[in-house]
């Protein structure tokens, strides 16, 4: 049963942290509203469909944030402790820095299991609301379709290429299929468009082509059929041209274990993306627990400059941890980097660091 000390500090920590959620997430909606309102006005966006956009806006800034509203509420309250000497009378009642630091570590725990929920179960419906909106609206006409060149090996034989895509409307643009007979090109097809239209009742795909053409390579010369539309059934997924960032952030866990597979299976390139994407479900809520215990160590002492000096410390190490862990995902995505050390290795590196600040703060 908690104390009236745990109490104490646990409703400081999970209100100050509450509030700092509550203060800096409108202003995040009121800046992006901003950016956003002439493409808005553009587009004749549906009010209901803005109102479900910036829901998911708020889960989405809500997650990317946290950890360091976290850090910043807990220096926050602290440092107003420390600063009445109220830690000075906790310690010198007998109760030992461990024993104070009990309720931090459970207000980390909850904050924890909460966002790990989130990240796991709600953020990737979120992030989906949140990008079809943006393709959908947010673009203007001359952007809205200019995403990177997408080149897939769907087996030995088969490779898919399109300019760009719409993961909103399911279709991709300028598309060509090349099939290949061991090092022999043996046919080509090509569209202007291709769009996803449904699964026939065997499960397989079917696809509508615009501007459809078919070069069949022959021996003796080749052959070429053309259509104005066609449809076709075709061995691979929608998402499979549909933009690497975009898939790895709206796809549950589950699904993501399957399509980070059948990438591998594939000999996608992009894997790496798609794995920093998963172990960053798994890193960000445990660094609710570093970060709180840095905060902590930083802020429970009494220093002559107040809670000022306090919180220019606790900014410049959050920009410091932001730095790392974006440099690190990068050169995870980027080159042959370990994704796994990758999105670990900032956890890792602040954790030495919090077991050294908490030290010295009990000395």
């Amino acid at each position: 049963m908690l104390k009236t000390l745990d109490k104490y500090i646990l409703k400081r920590y999970l209100g100050t942290f509450i509030t700092m959620l509550l203060l800096f997430v409108p202003i995040g909606i009121i800046v992006n509203l901003s950016e956003k309102i002439d493409n808005l006005i553009e587009s004749k966006a549906p009010f209901d469909e803005i109102v479900y956009y910036y829901a998911c806006f708020v889960v989405n800034l809500g997650y990317l944030l946290f950890p360091l509203f976290l850090f910043l509420s807990v220096i926050w309250f602290t440092s107003k402790l420390a600063n009445k000497t109220e830690i000075i009378a906790i310690l010198s009642s007998g109760i030992s820095y461990t024993r104070f630091l009990r309720p931090y570590l459970i207000g980390a725990t909850l904050v924890a299991i909460i966002f790990f929920v989130i990240g796991l179960f709600i953020l990737p419906k979120a992030n989906k609301g949140f990008y079809d909106f943006k393709y959908t609206y947010l673009r203007s006409k001359s952007k809205v379709l200019k995403t990177s060149d997408i080149f897939r090996q769907l087996t030995d034989n088969d490779f898919i290429y399109a300019s760009s895509s719409n993961p909103s409307l399911n279709e991709a643009y300028n598309f060509t299929l090349e099939h290949f007979d061991g090092n022999v090109l043996k046919y080509k097809i090509e569209a202007s468009r291709i769009k996803f239209k449904e699964k026939d009742s065997l499960g397989n795909n079917i696809y509508k082509l615009t501007s459809y053409i078919k070069r069949n390579i022959g021996v003796d010369g080749d052959s070429i059929e053309r259509k104005v539309r066609k449809e076709l059934i075709m061995n691979f997924d929608i998402e499979d041209l549909t933009p690497v960032n975009y898939m790895a952030e709206t796809l549950g866990y589950n699904e993501l274990n399957d399509f980070i597979e059948r990438e591998k299976s594939k000999g996608s390139a992009d894997v790496n993306r798609y794995l920093v994407a998963k172990y960053k479900r798994w890193s960000t809520p445990v660094a609710a627990f570093i970060l709180t215990i840095i905060a902590v160590a930083v802020s429970s002492m009494k220093r002559r400059g107040g809670m000022g000096v306090n919180l220019a410390i606790g900014i410049a190490i959050a920009f410091i941890f932001v730095f790392f862990d974006k440099i690190f995902s990068v050169m995870a995505e980027q080159s042959g980097f370990n994704p796994l050390l990758a999105v670990w290795l900032p956890n890792m590196c602040f954790a030495f660091i919090a077991v050294y600040l908490l030290n010295n703060a009990k000395r």
